[in-house]
């Protein structure tokens, strides 16, 4: 067998496994949101629906007409450093209040970069369970690729646990030798929790008195959305002088490009030597710097903070009425599940979003909602053929036995659209209750097939 033979032999042999177990990936249909009815978005990470803002598409238009620069960027940041991306990194520093900024291509260079190169050698990086993979990415690359360690989703217990043991096993971290990272995410992507993040730098101070600890945080879902005009959760919090370093990303509410690494100079100019995912790589176009910072003139100016006329929200912030739609959705989908009889293993929501439930780190929903069910792709399949678009979720992206439809609800969405994907879940879930025992359901062969287009792992 010739060595192309055999390749080719085990990749498709790798997608045939992927396929039996559904979870092989695919691109979605390009047109399925072009046509003359398009689809009600329950999808895509565009929270503040400005992707969809005439308001802010005129404003780029016309800033991209009269800039100096607007196509290619030149090459890399220490090869060409555009007056723009410098304009922009000073800007964002001024915005986040934050000591500097430095610009990176994505979210996951970002976080690749820095944790490819900031731990040394006998540092330790522990992560949240649930961190992203861009983490794990950047660890494995690292000089501390051999002390990787995870504790609980947002178990201030199970940290606890783990940083003493770790103190215990490492002299060096009790000395000061050596350093802490704690990595997490302001809001995670797939269950729409939130860190403790208050609680997590109480702990590193306390525990960790020669300041050798440090949080690091990825705003990536909370920018825009959460504090004072949408600059995340650590300056909601208060927390900009006890964190070591915050991503924010601008592809997700801010319908732009990029991201940027807020931290110390001395981490930038590190950053700058050894970040590998910033040096040898072509920086953002003009172009792409222009959007993004038409995105921040959204949200210093106040544009940003309200909808269209047409929606008679214009006293509302688009942050307040998504998480108003957010709230609604949850407050009504779980007393209809109860009312109509539904089975928590056919339809349900997490813990966190229960009634009972005592947890004070989520005081109200964030707009990522997890509709856990062991069908996502029929119930998904369910949603788009009455014109709604929420996409299942399975392993390896989540652990396995949490499959979910996962629903990302926008500013631009109203309550009928809520009403309808309320409706639309409940319908599935009685006529898959009255079409046999959960046991016999037929995925395949009832359903159109959907896979995943998100993937963390």
């Amino acid at each position: 067998m010739s060595p192309k033979n055999a390749l080719q032999n085990n990749l498709q042999a790798a997608l045939a496994s992927r396929e039996d177990r559904w979870i092989r990936r695919r691109l979605p249909d390009p047109n399925a949101s072009s046509s003359s009815s398009p689809l009600v978005d329950f999808n895509t990470n565009d929270y503040l629906s400005l992707s969809n803002s005439s308001k802010l598409r005129s404003h780029f238009l016309q800033k991209l007409s009269e800039a100096p620069d607007v196509l290619g960027s030149g090459g890399s940041r220490l090869l060409v450093n555009g007056r723009a991306h410098a304009a922009l990194e000073a800007r964002l520093a001024d915005f986040f209040g934050a000591e500097t900024a430095l610009l990176f291509n994505s979210g996951f260079d970002a976080n690749v970069g820095f944790f490819s190169c900031i731990p040394q050698a006998g540092d330790v990086v522990v992560c949240d369970e649930y961190i992203h993979a861009s983490v794990h990415d950047g660890v494995r690359g690292s000089r501390a690729r051999n002390a990787q360690f995870s504790f609980s989703h947002n178990s201030l217990a199970d940290l606890r646990v783990l940083l003493c043991r770790l103190k215990e096993e490492r002299p060096a971290l009790r000395s000061g030798a050596n350093s802490l990272f704690l990595a997490v995410e302001s809001l995670y992507s797939m269950d729409g929790t939130f860190a403790p993040l208050t609680e997590m730098v109480d702990i590193l101070e306390d525990m960790f008195p020669l300041k050798n600890a440090y949080l690091v945080v990825d705003e990536a879902h909370s920018t825009g959305i959460y504090g004072p005009q949408g600059r995340g959760r650590v300056a909601m919090l208060g927390l900009e002088d006890r964190v070591l370093a915050r991503l924010h990303t601008f592809g997700k509410a801010l319908a732009a490009t990029g991201a940027v690494i807020l931290t110390s100079t001395l981490i930038r100019d590190y950053l700058l030597n050894y970040a590998r995912s910033l040096i040898y790589t072509t920086s953002l176009s003009y172009a792409n710097i222009i959007a993004a910072d038409c995105s921040f003139d959204m949200l210093t100016d106040g544009t940003a903070q309200h909808p269209p006329v047409d929606q008679c929200l214009i006293d509302i912030q688009l942050s307040a009425h998504l998480l108003d739609l957010s709230s609604y959705f949850v407050n009504t989908l779980l007393p209809l599940l109860e009312a109509k009889d539904i089975p928590q293993t056919l339809v349900s929501l997490p813990s966190h979003l229960q009634p009972s439930s005592h947890n004070r780190f989520n005081e109200s929903p964030s707009p990522i909602i997890p509709v856990l069910t062991p069908h996502p792709r029929p119930l998904s399949a369910y949603l788009l053929a009455l014109g709604m678009n929420a996409r299942p979720i399975t392993w390896p992206t989540v652990p396995k036995g949490l499959d979910r439809v996962r629903v990302c609800l926008h500013a631009g969405n109203s309550r009928e659209d809520i009403d309808r994907l309320i409706q639309g879940i409940i319908g599935w879930a009685l006529e898959t209750m009255k079409s046999a025992p959960l046991a016999e359901i037929r995925e395949r062969e009832r359903y159109p097939r959907l896979d995943m287009v998100e993937s963390k792992l």
